[in-house]
């Protein structure tokens, strides 16, 4: 088998609030081959999150000039919990209307400054009148219908997302997700997706119809070669706690997971393997398939559900 990208582009975000380098920063690591196609690593650690963006938009039309078709790893959720868009009254296949709801909503300056715990608090006012789904906030943005503390109980809303919940099957607990319904504190997973949607989204209109989602727009299927043709960037979440190795001398938690989720992924597809990473994780259900395609999304490379 050959193999599907010519190159891959991890980007590790973060809702870090004022300009910040470093751990729990922005990285972009872009692993790409030589003309004797070896592998060679570079990162990126932009202040900003729209830095970043202004930046990962030059490295993919650099890549793309070269001819080489993309993998975009990003390390937000794609999608929400189940049920979100239903209570929010939204119309339209789910991920795509809470991708709407949300660049809508969100406000992310230049200096990284934002609204996201006033647009959690007003899903909460929308949803349930209460302190939840979404819970977390430092004291100064805690309001009725957001709290400092997660609620005891999540009402009708699931907790955690399908691909969430099956890595609570993995070992050591360090690789359980957390829910996408904490906005604040260690484990922000929807103060990233909040902010990380809204740009993704910009970003895949810029690149035209040649970039696809996985799975939401592709679906679960082992792919080949032939099954790409015509696109030229496949964009999936990735969950950096799955691959696993050593830091290099200085370098920061952030920069150490994005290189090695880029590495790892290059080195399957070396193998002419990771077409079988696009297949539905084994176990999952035909009814959970249809959920993670249509509103939660999946982590690539987490294969068992």
């Amino acid at each position: 088998m050959s193999r599907l990208f010519g190159a891959y582009v991890i980007l590790s975000w973060s809702a870090a609030e004022g300009k910040k380098t470093g751990d729990s920063s922005v990285w972009i690591g872009v692993m790409k081959r030589d003309v004797r196609f070896r592998l060679s690593y570079e990162a990126h650690n932009p202040a900003t999150r729209q830095a970043a963006m202004e930046l990962l938009k030059t490295i993919l039309a650099d890549l793309h000039k070269r001819g080489d078709r993309i993998f975009l790893g990003v390390d937000f959720g794609l999608g929400l919990p189940r049920g979100t868009a239903e209570r929010l009254k939204l119309e339209g296949t789910p991920w795509q209307a809470i991708w709407k709801f949300l660049t809508h909503n969100i406000v992310d300056k230049a200096d990284n400054t934002n609204n996201r715990f006033a647009v959690a608090a007003k899903i909460n006012r929308l949803t349930t009148d209460e302190a939840y789904p979404f819970w977390g906030a430092p004291k100064s943005a805690a309001q009725r219908w957001l709290s400092t503390l997660k609620p005891d109980s999540f009402g009708d809303f699931p907790e955690y997302r399908l691909t969430e919940t099956a890595t609570h099957a993995l070992k050591p607990k360090t690789l359980h997700a957390k829910s996408q319904w904490q906005m604040h504190g260690a484990g922000t997973g929807g103060g990233q997706t909040f902010l990380g949607v809204p740009a993704l989204k910009a970003l895949v209109e810029s690149l035209g119809d040649g970039t696809k989602l996985w799975p939401l727009e592709t679906g679960f299927g082992k792919l080949s070669e032939s099954d790409l043709d015509g696109v030229s960037t496949v964009i999936a979440e990735v969950y950096p706690p799955l691959f696993k190795g050593e830091a290099e001398p200085a370098e920061v938690k952030d920069a150490t997971t994005t290189r090695l989720t880029a590495q790892a992924i290059a080195e399957v597809d070396d193998k002419g393997e990771l077409g079988a990473w696009f297949a539905a994780p084994t176990g999952l259900s035909e009814d959970d398939q249809a959920i993670a395609i249509t509103e939660e999304g999946w982590m690539f490379g987490l294969t068992k559900a």
